[in-house]
């Protein structure tokens, strides 16, 4: 299989640091030193929140401005992909950093439990997001926390709610959510492939089913998300000292199945995004 793959490192999570990872960059400075790491592993993809001063997450676009800023010089030609996630912000303040023209923003277009709460997508909302996508040409990654999710993408992109190819991300793994079933992977694959032909796909497994996910990608053809966002462990009694060693065990899983790790030109091309200088 001579397919490149497209690894996506989510650079940090939703904890603070001191119940997670030390590893976990917070500051708009460890963010950038971190994904130039995870960049030059292998990864062509940056998914990014940012964080207050007490390590909350944050919707503040000026921390947004800064991150990007930082991503270009030290990350040259890297997709830049914000969250417009409902941990750091509600209603429209979500999307407040999409006028800052990142390449990519994540949109979720469905509803779905996480550990203990809603998470909220409702249509209105989702409607305006990707408004505002289309508005300042940002590529759009689906997050599809269910099937809904799925038919749901396709059917915006036939009416041109979301335009171009598809870029959907499965996600497993999140407690009272999706869970990590290999028979719901494959017939995920199948309607991804059936709604929408030409679209590309990519899956985040969810803490210690972040190999899994992976290794589930890389063999079947598709794309991959790494990072500790989404898990804070190498193995089950080791936590990963960075990004970049995250990244590296996937870019090493590519290896294995003979997967060639897509440059930043060749992810690029694969999703449509224009090509920058680096």
């Amino acid at each position: 299989m001579s397919k490149p793959c497209i690894i996506c490192v989510a650079i940090t999570g939703s904890l603070p640091r001191k119940e997670n990872n030390p590893a976990v960059p917070i500051t708009v400075s460890e963010q950038v030193e971190s994904t130039q790491a995870a960049f030059e592993a292998g990864a062509s993809i940056v998914h990014a929140h940012v964080r207050n001063d007490d390590e909350t997450p944050s919707s503040d676009p000026e921390k947004f401005a800064r991150l990007k800023e930082g991503l270009e010089k030290h990350c040259p030609g890297m997709i830049i992909q914000f969250s417009t996630g409902g941990r750091s912000g509600a209603g429209k303040e979500r999307g407040g950093m999409i006028a800052l023209k990142p390449d990519m923003a994540s949109l979720s277009v469905g509803s779905n439990n996480f550990p203990t709460r809603v998470y909220e997508n409702p249509p209105d909302l989702v409607d305006w997001l990707a408004s505002e996508m289309r508005t300042h040409h940002v590529k759009p990654e689906i997050e599809a926390f269910d099937l809904s999710h799925i038919h749901q993408a396709a059917a915006m992109n036939r009416d041109g709610r979301i335009p171009g190819k598809l870029y959907v991300q499965f996600v497993m793994g999140v407690k009272n959510a999706m869970p990590v079933d290999r028979d719901v992977f494959d017939y995920y694959i199948k309607t991804v492939e059936r709604l929408a032909p030409d679209a590309e796909w990519c899956a985040a497994g969810i803490g210690q089913h972040q190999f899994t996910l992976n290794e589930w990608c890389i063999s079947l053809g598709g794309h991959t998300r790494t990072g500790l966002e989404d898990n804070i462990r190498l193995d089950r009694d080791t936590l990963a000292p960075s990004n970049a060693a995250l990244v590296k065990r996937a870019a090493d899983l590519c290896d294995t199945y003979e997967r060639p790790v897509a440059t930043w030109q060749q992810a690029r091309e694969i999703l449509g995004l224009p090509l920058k200088a680096a």
